[in-house]
């Protein structure tokens, strides 16, 4: 085994046993351990190798087991029997499996997959193993229970009546597009409206994280309102402090996905999958020419096609006429949006009166010394100012350090120069 992965994995080792460490001496059938394990479920932590910040309660139940049955290195991640071989289902291929059991619910997994291959559109001689099925329909919550077993969750349907009471969001892993001459992953960041299946904004970017996300939401706002609640996953870009502050600021009541709860969000992935079925496979040459193009192409075909076509989930009704019908409710916010999404940082003063942002030195007032402020600023426009904070109140702009310029600056003391003089001031 190579060094770095051997190192991966004693990573991954030690930080599953940091986990369960203090059960690992509890005898099993311990009273209260469900809830212990549940608590840990709800903590956030650095889990190597992975953008993922939480562990299911049963999976910790599993490294529990191994640890007992064979100490700690039956904590370290198995190697594949496989490996170096493919074993991914194509895309199209699963949302065609999806498509033909969501449209046809009664059918057993071997009549979905005899469906399938009788469509022409499976690939001769790929493998379609009944297992691999049933996991990707029952993950898409499409899998009834059997007769008289109970359910332990509650997976009713859900509509809620106006547009804007709930939108839903997530990111798809969409195609290579050409940046700067090379090819890049795209990622299909998108907002759908619950009560009326409209778009409220969608658009690739070229990453999946917090700083791609913020600037989606702000303009999904703009054209549609905001939601009074948003739904979404639980990975690391939803989970940031940035977005809980901004959805905060803007009256949105954010709300996490169950882990292991698919169903919950199946409006938003049938839509990935009508993306995947009707746009992705229709993209030329030049929709991949550049990021720009990609998403003047999304916006032709959810604004000419998508929305005015009539939606089965709908009773028949299009996406833009339903909103017609339900949008007097909606809340379209009169002010500037900007500062509303601005992220927040703080920072000690130091002696030399700066403080360092992002690797830029920034000078602020001599009273500052000493002080935490918060900066606040947008990261995606690195030449903007930065603002400086303090008690809720704004103290100034900060600049960025003229090191050669302050040779020159004649030092006055700050006596007698107070915090409430320099808000009037910066005013």
């Amino acid at each position: 085994m190579k060094d770095d992965a051997k190192t991966h994995n004693d990573e991954v080792a030690l930080f599953r046993y940091g986990v369960i460490g203090d059960l690992v001496h509890l005898p099993p059938g311990t009273k209260g351990l469900q809830a212990r394990l549940e608590e840990k479920a709800e903590i956030d932590y650095r889990i190597p190798g992975s953008g993922r910040v939480r562990v299911a309660s049963e999976t910790i139940r599993d490294w529990l087991k191994k640890y007992r049955r064979s100490g700690f290195e039956a904590l370290r991640p198995q190697v594949r029997a496989d490996l170096g071989q493919s074993r991914a289902m194509p895309r199209e291929v699963a949302d065609l499996l999806l498509s033909i059991k969501e449209e046809k619910p009664a059918l057993s997994v071997q009549l979905v997959i005899r469906e399938a291959l009788a469509s022409g559109k499976v690939v001769e001689g790929l493998p379609l193993p009944a297992s691999t099925v049933h996991r990707l329909l029952s993950r898409a919550g499409l899998m009834a229970k059997k007769p008289g077993e109970p359910s332990s969750k509650d997976h009713r349907r859900f509509a809620f009546e106006k547009a804007g009471d709930l939108w839903m969001s997530d990111v798809m892993h969409g195609p290579a597009v050409i940046v700067e001459g090379k090819k890049r992953k795209a990622y299909l960041i998108a907002f759908i409206d619950d009560s009326t299946r409209v778009i409220p904004y969608a658009t690739f970017t070229l990453s999946e994280n917090a700083a791609s996300f913020l600037p989606v939401l702000k303009e999904a706002v703009l054209r549609r309102g905001a939601p009074r609640r948003l739904f979404v996953d639980n990975g690391s870009a939803f989970r940031s402090h940035q977005l809980a502050l901004a959805c905060a600021k803007l009256g949105i009541t954010l709300i996490h996905a169950r882990a292991y709860h698919p169903e919950a969000k199946g409006k938003m992935e049938r839509w990935f999958r009508t993306v995947r079925m009707q746009l992705i496979p229709r993209l030329g040459p030049a929709d991949l020419a550049s990021l720009d193009a990609l998403n003047r192409r999304l916006w032709t075909w959810v604004e000419a096609e998508y929305h005015r076509t009539p939606h089965r989930g709908l009773d028949g009704v299009t996406p833009l006429d339903r909103w017609a019908t339900v949008a007097d409710e909606v809340r379209y916010l009169g002010h500037d949006l900007d500062d509303l999404f601005l992220y927040e940082s703080k920072r000690k003063v130091a002696k030399d009166r700066t403080v360092s942002l992002a690797g830029v030195v920034y000078e602020v007032e001599a009273a500052l010394v000493g002080e935490t402020v918060t900066l606040r600023f947008d990261p995606s426009k690195p030449g903007r100012a930065v603002q400086v904070w303090l008690k809720g109140e704004k103290i100034q702009d900060a600049k960025v350090v003229d090191v050669h310029g302050n040779c020159f600056v004649k030092r006055e003391k700050p006596e007698g120069l107070r915090l409430a003089d320099l808000a009037k001031k910066e005013d």
